[in-house]
């Protein structure tokens, strides 16, 4: 098509040469066209292969370690710019070489291609120049730096838990989400050790495109005090980059902001920090969303990964029994699967607690012994909790040391070596009240605030790795954080000097020496039988620990007065039938505690306890408050859950105006055991205690009529039982908790007032609870337990107009007799359950369904668990009444997330809609005879649901996500 145009074009472009210059090259343009296009491709092309030749060399040159010039990466670059603007004129010059009426070119649209072509050609020409001035060996600047440096350190090659940490830190690094990790755990858990593999693993993926970054730098952090200079002169040396040592601390941070901002990506590995480290003043790039680039740090604090905004949290745990003999036998050689040694050298690798650093130390240690005396000591040692050999101080207590150091106050050293004084299980509630009480968490504070100090500081020693969560309401301390502790604690030139003999199953201690300097004492969890009339004066101690020493019956006079300078006393668990009356002269006494000391009855005169602050007799025998107790002014914490009050005196609590928390609930009631209830009277007392915070008594019914309860108002936490059996609900302290029983008289709303301030409401064999609810709305009512009670479900017949029970969030029902749906529950009382987020019904004999869905009601949409058990008409969960109404009601539809199933002999089905079981993320079946895998959401089917007709068992059922 263009044989025409370039044939008329050849004569117009030698007529042109007549004409001026400009115009001759516009002319030539115009009907070349097509000539100086194919040019021009042939000329981009050549440009694009000698690109290509050139970034072949760089990148061959990049794996050998060496730096690429900028100025060459601009060039490829450039070129690369060029090429995209070509190929979007590609369109146009389609678009030029077709002809406009038949035989004519489109003049101004090749005009203007012509122009840009123009454009490109001259660049093309510049670059040709640029890059042929490169040469064949200046590709790259002179210098090597290599992307990974190998770092010498221990292999994990064989070691399960650790192998597994360093392919979650893999995957995290080819995670984009990610781009700060922080690595935490103990001191001596293996940390550093994992992240020195993890450097060396990425040797071997440098062409992976995921875990090949430009550089990766390794920088050891200083100890505190945070010295950025030096953190900058090794990342500095890593790239090198040279810096002036006396330019100033900003100045090299943009150095090393430029250098790295060159890197198409880069990984800083900061090991071993402390105190968190501000990037921004280092130099360091702070990497963002998608994250090429990425930090880690370890540390042994969780503290610090939050101060460096980690995105993840990664725990460096303990091992486990198998992983820890595994490691053991590795350092210890063959020596230690000895028939006559194996049984040592395990029990010695038990008490390494799974700590690699202790477990390598200690192994490496009696690496080829083979002399079964040797292993003896060395066992016998470590149970004493003194080094038995000097490496072990070396390298492994002088790494906890570290930690020690860091905590920041003298204060929460005090309280880390307090916790050494418990054998294993430490608990938190019994720790803080002894740090109270010996003024560790502030002399003068309200125990509100001591407690919530308290909680702090055990927050910060998990943080920092020197207490471990363990079971509920409990810690434990590492076994060898508390051989350091201990070890530190026992040295002569310690100030907290303690004597510390917990758990080491000592059955007397008349034996025993003491210094006369020691200031605590424990001998916790023995198995002492007697104590010695006479023992060591210790004017100096302040905490004596003896609790949980079952066998010990008998505390001698004599005894408690060789501590007059006592703070703290717990006798807790001890099989003591009283105590002696020299009690009462323990003047400096803040906490006495006697918790589960089942077999006493009496307490001496204790009047003379002029500071005492903190009085626990928890599941004690007590039956009358002792003598004196009206003259313990200071008291703030009184527990003496007693079950029958003898000698509680008119004006009694009036005596006690410092209480913050009273606790009166005799939590082990038996039917053979009488109930003590406060009276009315009682009960305004206890209302006159301006201080008092946290209150769990029971009342008798009169006590609440007629009262004003806005007092009621200061509580934090309570839990009032009214009525005269037992309800026996768990006490949860965090709660505000009333509980009915038996009772018949409250349809007037009598509990009104109370109720005001309630969270949870608990009814247990109590009548007209319709009526007890309907005369006010209690939004701040979220539980409701009703057990054993009676309704008629008929007609509602006047329901309130609003909700009285409008952020309601849980429900539990037990045993409701004529309970068919719990639809006709909520109508009953006029309940919308809009806030509804967990049911639980249990023993319903009459339930037939669990809603009935449309017309007034649908299924409470934040519903996200639900647990049927024993209720043996149940048919199906969802019943729908107008299928034409559905679409409403799926738009309504909650996401549950929790479904239990038990022993419900009929029921067959979920019922509809479907779609409220897709997100299930537990489901539990036991008995269930007459349900079918066929008949459940395809959903959980794809989950591999076994469903068997009467058997008796248990299993969770996980979405596809989790399994």
């Amino acid at each position: 098509m263009d044989i025409l145009p370039n044939a008329v074009g050849d004569i117009v472009v030698e007529v042109g040469k007549f004409v001026s210059k400009s115009i001759y090259h516009k002319i030539e343009n115009i009907f070349r066209f097509s000539i100086n296009i194919e040019n021009l491709k042939e000329e981009m092309e050549k440009v694009a292969k000698f690109r290509d030749d050139i970034k072949e060399k760089v990148e061959k040159a990049e794996e050998e370690g060496y730096k690429p010039k900028p100025d060459v990466i601009k060039w490829i670059d450039d070129v690369h710019e060029l090429s995209k603007e070509w190929e979007s004129m590609q369109e146009s010059i389609e678009a030029a070489k077709t002809l406009s009426n038949k035989c004519c070119p489109k003049f101004s649209l090749r005009s203007k291609i012509s122009t840009q072509s123009q454009n490109i050609r001259n660049q093309l020409c510049k670059l040709i120049e640029v890059g042929e001035n490169f040469g064949s060996n200046l590709e790259v600047e002179k210098y090597q730096m290599k992307k990974v440096e190998f770092i010498p350190g221990t292999s994990i090659e064989g070691q399960s838990a650790a192998t597994r940490n360093l392919n979650e830190l893999l995957r995290l690094l080819e995670d984009d989400e990610v781009s700060i990790i922080g690595v935490w755990g103990t001191g001596g858990v293996g940390k550093t050790t994992l992240v020195k593999n993890l450097n060396n693993e990425l040797l071997k993926n440098v062409s992976s495109s995921k875990l090949s970054f430009g550089v990766v730098v390794w920088v050891t952090v200083p100890k505190p005090p945070i010295n950025i200079r030096k953190i900058q002169a090794q990342i500095a040396s890593r790239l090198n980059l040279q810096v002036d040592n006396e330019a100033s601390v900003e100045s090299i941070a943009r150095k090393i902001y430029q250098r790295l901002k060159e890197e198409k990506s880069f990984l800083l590995i900061l090991d071993d920090v402390w105190k968190g480290i501000n990037l921004d003043d280092v130099g360091v790039p702070q990497p963002v969303v998608p994250a090429r680039s990425k930090v880690i740090i370890t540390t042994r604090s969780l503290e610090v990964c939050r101060q460096m905004r980690a995105n993840v949290e990664m725990k460096v745990t303990t091992l486990n029994e198998d992983e820890s003999w595994e490691l053991f036998v590795k350092n210890a050689g063959d020596c230690a699967n000895l028939e006559h040694i194996q049984p040592l050298a395990r029990d010695i690798a038990s008490q390494c607690g799974g700590l690699p650093l202790a477990i390598t130390v200690i192994a490496t240690s009696m690496r080829g012994n083979t002399r079964v005396e040797l292993w003896e000591n060395a066992l016998d040692s470590l149970r004493r909790s003194e080094p038995y050999n000097q490496n072990v101080v070396n390298k492994v207590y002088n790494v906890i040391k570290w930690s020690y150091d860091s905590l920041e106050s003298l204060d929460i050293q005090s309280c880390f070596f307090y916790c050494s004084l418990y054998p294993v299980a430490v608990p938190i509630d019994d720790l803080i009240h002894c740090w109270w009480a010996e003024g560790l968490l502030g002399e003068n504070d309200t125990y509100d605030e001591a407690y919530n100090k308290g909680i702090e500081m055990v927050e910060r020693l998990k943080d920092a790795c020197m207490l471990e969560p363990h079971k509920k309401d409990y810690l434990k301390m590492h076994d060898v954080v508390r051989d350091f502790a201990i070890s530190k604690a026992n040295s002569s030139w310690n100030e907290h000097n303690y004597f510390i003999q917990a758990g080491v199953g000592l059955a007397e201690i008349s034996h025993i020496k003491v210094s006369s300097s020691v200031r605590r004492i424990s001998f916790v969890s023995n198995e002492i039988e007697c104590l010695p009339d006479y023992f060591t004066k210790c004017p100096e101690t302040t905490s004596l620990l003896l609790q949980d020493n079952e066998p010990l019956e008998k505390i001698p006079h004599e005894f408690l007065l060789a501590f007059p300078a006592l703070r703290v006393l717990n006798l807790s668990g001890a099989g003591i039938r009283a105590l002696p009356s020299s009690i009462n002269s323990l003047r400096q006494l803040r906490a006495l505690i006697l918790q589960n000391c089942h077999m006493l009855t009496e307490l001496p005169p204790i009047g003379k306890l002029c500071n005492l602050q903190l009085l626990d007799c928890d599941s004690t025998r007590l039956c009358c408050l002792p003598y004196g107790m009206d003259k313990l002014t200071t008291l703030k914490v009184f527990n003496l859950p007693v079950a029958e009050l003898k000698n509680m005196s008119k004006g009694f609590f009036l005596k006690l105006p410092s209480i913050e928390m009273l606790d009166m609930l005799d939590r082990e009631m038996t039917n053979l055991r009488p109930l003590s209830l406060i009276g009315a009277t009682s009960f305004d007392e206890i209302s006159s205690l301006h201080n008092l915070t946290s209150l769990f008594i029971r009342v008798d019914s009169s006590s609440i009529f007629n009262r004003d309860h806005t007092w009621m108002s200061r509580l934090k936490i309570f839990h009032i039982e009214v009525g005269n059996t037992p309800t026996r609900v768990q006490i949860n302290k965090s709660r505000r908790m009333i509980s009915v029983s038996k009772c018949e008289i409250f349809s007037n709303g009598e509990l009104s007032g109370m109720l005001q301030f309630a969270s949870d409401l608990y009814l247990h064999e109590c009548m007209g609870f319709r009526k007890l609810i309907s005369y006010n709305r209690f939004d701040g009512l979220k539980s409701l337990h009703i057990e054993r009670c009676s309704c008629d479900f008929g007609p509602p017949g006047g329901s309130p107009q609003f909700d009285p029970l409008p952020n309601l969030e849980h429900i539990n029902l037990v045993s409701v007799d004529n309970l068919k749906c719990v639809s006709d529950f909520s109508k009953l009382l006029g309940l919308r359950l809009s806030k509804l987020r967990q049911l639980e019904i249990h023993f319903c004999a009459s339930l037939t369904c669990l809603f009935t869905v449309g017309r007034d009601f649908s299924v409470p949409k934040q519903l996200e668990d639900i647990s049927i058990t024993f209720c043996p008409e149940l048919v199906q969960l969802l019943v729908q009444r107008s299928p034409t109404k559905a679409t409403h009601v799926n738009s309504e539809t909650p996401r549950v997330q929790r479904l239990v199933l038990r022993n419900l002999p009929k029921f067959g089905s979920l019922g509809e809609p479907q779609s409220m079981w897709e997100h299930l993320k537990e489901h539990e079946v036991i008995n269930c005879d007459r349900i079918e895998h066929k008949k459940l959401p395809s959903s959980i089917q794809t989950t591999n649901v076994k469903v068997k007709k009467g058997v008796l068992e248990w299993f969770y059922l996980r979405t596809v996500s989790e399994i």
